[in-house]
Protein backbone atom coordinates (compact mmCIF):
# COMPACT_ATOMS: atom_id res chain seq x y z
CA UNK A 1 0.00 0.00 0.00
CA UNK A 2 1.09 3.36 -0.78
CA UNK A 3 0.60 6.67 1.65
CA UNK A 4 0.23 9.53 0.67
CA UNK A 5 2.78 12.47 1.60
CA UNK A 6 2.95 14.05 5.01
CA UNK A 7 1.09 17.41 4.09
CA UNK A 8 3.60 19.32 6.44
CA UNK A 9 6.79 18.56 7.14
CA UNK A 10 8.64 19.05 9.83
CA UNK A 11 9.33 22.62 10.56
CA UNK A 12 6.65 24.12 8.15
CA UNK A 13 2.53 24.63 8.44
CA UNK A 14 1.32 26.21 11.20
CA UNK A 15 2.76 27.72 14.32
CA UNK A 16 2.11 27.01 17.79
CA UNK A 17 -0.06 29.35 18.59
CA UNK A 18 -1.65 30.11 15.10
CA UNK A 19 -5.37 28.20 15.55
CA UNK A 20 -7.93 27.70 13.33
CA UNK A 21 -11.23 28.90 15.24
CA UNK A 22 -14.49 29.71 14.63
CA UNK A 23 -15.79 32.02 17.37
CA UNK A 24 -12.97 34.07 18.54
CA UNK A 25 -14.75 36.01 21.41
CA UNK A 26 -16.44 33.10 22.54
CA UNK A 27 -12.52 31.63 23.22
CA UNK A 28 -12.16 35.12 24.62
CA UNK A 29 -14.83 34.86 27.50
CA UNK A 30 -13.90 31.29 27.84
CA UNK A 31 -10.23 32.35 28.76
CA UNK A 32 -10.96 34.92 30.87
CA UNK A 33 -13.54 32.83 32.39
CA UNK A 34 -11.11 29.82 33.02
CA UNK A 35 -8.75 32.44 34.08
CA UNK A 36 -10.78 33.56 36.91
CA UNK A 37 -11.67 30.38 38.12
CA UNK A 38 -7.61 29.34 38.81
CA UNK A 39 -7.31 32.94 40.13
CA UNK A 40 -4.63 34.01 37.96
CA UNK A 41 -3.97 38.08 38.13
CA UNK A 42 -3.65 38.78 34.13
CA UNK A 43 -4.94 36.88 31.03
CA UNK A 44 -3.44 36.95 27.26
CA UNK A 45 -6.05 36.29 24.62
CA UNK A 46 -4.95 36.48 20.56
CA UNK A 47 -5.94 40.06 19.27
CA UNK A 48 -8.21 41.51 17.07
CA UNK A 49 -10.26 44.65 17.04
CA UNK A 50 -13.48 43.65 18.12
CA UNK A 51 -11.99 41.92 21.07
CA UNK A 52 -10.01 44.97 22.19
CA UNK A 53 -13.14 47.00 21.78
CA UNK A 54 -14.79 44.31 24.19
CA UNK A 55 -11.91 44.26 26.48
CA UNK A 56 -12.15 47.85 26.63
CA UNK A 57 -15.52 48.27 27.82
CA UNK A 58 -14.81 45.43 30.26
CA UNK A 59 -12.39 47.88 31.86
CA UNK A 60 -14.78 51.00 31.71
CA UNK A 61 -17.54 49.21 33.62
CA UNK A 62 -15.14 48.05 36.32
CA UNK A 63 -14.93 44.70 35.56
CA UNK A 64 -10.88 44.47 34.70
CA UNK A 65 -8.33 46.47 36.21
CA UNK A 66 -6.25 47.24 32.97
CA UNK A 67 -6.04 46.32 29.00
CA UNK A 68 -2.66 46.31 27.30
CA UNK A 69 -1.92 45.30 23.23
CA UNK A 70 1.36 43.99 23.62
CA UNK A 71 3.84 42.36 21.18
CA UNK A 72 4.65 43.34 17.39
CA UNK A 73 2.51 40.72 14.66
CA UNK A 74 1.23 38.47 16.02
CA UNK A 75 -0.16 40.95 18.81
CA UNK A 76 -2.06 39.50 22.06
CA UNK A 77 -4.13 41.33 24.31
CA UNK A 78 -3.73 41.31 28.41
CA UNK A 79 -6.25 41.44 30.94
CA UNK A 80 -5.33 42.33 34.68
CA UNK A 81 -8.68 40.47 36.17
CA UNK A 82 -10.05 42.05 39.07
CA UNK A 83 -11.10 39.98 42.64
CA UNK A 84 -12.54 41.31 45.81
CA UNK A 85 -10.63 38.32 48.02
CA UNK A 86 -10.85 35.55 46.13
CA UNK A 87 -13.84 36.46 44.79
CA UNK A 88 -14.01 37.36 41.22
CA UNK A 89 -15.51 40.35 40.11
CA UNK A 90 -17.29 39.35 37.14
CA UNK A 91 -19.74 36.59 38.41
CA UNK A 92 -20.81 35.38 34.79
CA UNK A 93 -19.98 36.01 30.75
CA UNK A 94 -22.28 34.52 28.34
CA UNK A 95 -22.14 34.52 24.64
CA UNK A 96 -25.35 35.35 23.15
CA UNK A 97 -25.17 35.97 18.94
CA UNK A 98 -22.42 33.06 17.96
CA UNK A 99 -21.59 32.01 14.53
CA UNK A 100 -24.30 29.07 14.14
CA UNK A 101 -26.86 31.61 14.93
CA UNK A 102 -26.92 35.27 14.94
CA UNK A 103 -28.88 37.34 17.54
CA UNK A 104 -29.43 40.71 16.02
CA UNK A 105 -31.90 43.51 17.92
CA UNK A 106 -33.41 46.93 17.57
CA UNK A 107 -32.33 49.88 19.92
CA UNK A 108 -35.68 49.51 22.14
CA UNK A 109 -35.32 45.66 21.95
CA UNK A 110 -31.64 45.71 24.10
CA UNK A 111 -32.31 43.38 26.94
CA UNK A 112 -31.18 44.97 30.72
CA UNK A 113 -29.04 41.77 32.26
CA UNK A 114 -29.87 41.32 35.73
CA UNK A 115 -32.46 44.27 35.81
CA UNK A 116 -29.33 46.77 35.18
CA UNK A 117 -26.40 45.30 37.01
CA UNK A 118 -24.82 43.46 34.32
CA UNK A 119 -23.49 44.59 30.73
CA UNK A 120 -24.90 43.83 27.49
CA UNK A 121 -22.09 44.25 24.73
CA UNK A 122 -23.29 45.13 21.19
CA UNK A 123 -22.03 45.93 18.11
CA UNK A 124 -23.74 48.71 16.40
CA UNK A 125 -23.01 50.21 12.91
CA UNK A 126 -21.10 52.65 15.40
CA UNK A 127 -18.91 50.45 16.84
CA UNK A 128 -18.95 48.30 19.55
CA UNK A 129 -20.67 49.90 22.86
CA UNK A 130 -22.63 48.95 26.06
CA UNK A 131 -26.74 48.41 25.48
CA UNK A 132 -27.18 51.45 27.87
CA UNK A 133 -25.00 53.34 25.48
CA UNK A 134 -26.38 51.45 22.16
CA UNK A 135 -30.26 52.65 23.89
CA UNK A 136 -28.92 55.84 24.34
CA UNK A 137 -27.87 56.47 20.56
CA UNK A 138 -30.92 54.67 19.39
CA UNK A 139 -28.85 52.14 17.79
CA UNK A 140 -29.66 48.60 17.27
CA UNK A 141 -26.86 45.64 16.17
CA UNK A 142 -25.67 42.53 16.74
CA UNK A 143 -25.96 40.92 20.49
CA UNK A 144 -22.38 40.11 21.66
CA UNK A 145 -22.68 38.84 25.05
CA UNK A 146 -23.79 39.35 28.58
CA UNK A 147 -21.32 40.39 31.51
CA UNK A 148 -22.21 40.46 35.09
Amino acid sequence: MIRPPPRFAAGQGKDENETNMTDPISDMLTRIRNAQRALLPAVEVPHSRIKESIAHILKREGYVTDVAVEGKLPRTIKLKLKYQGKKSVIEGLRRVSRPGLRHYVGATEIPRVLGGLGVAVVSTPEGVMTGVQARKKNLGGELLCYVW
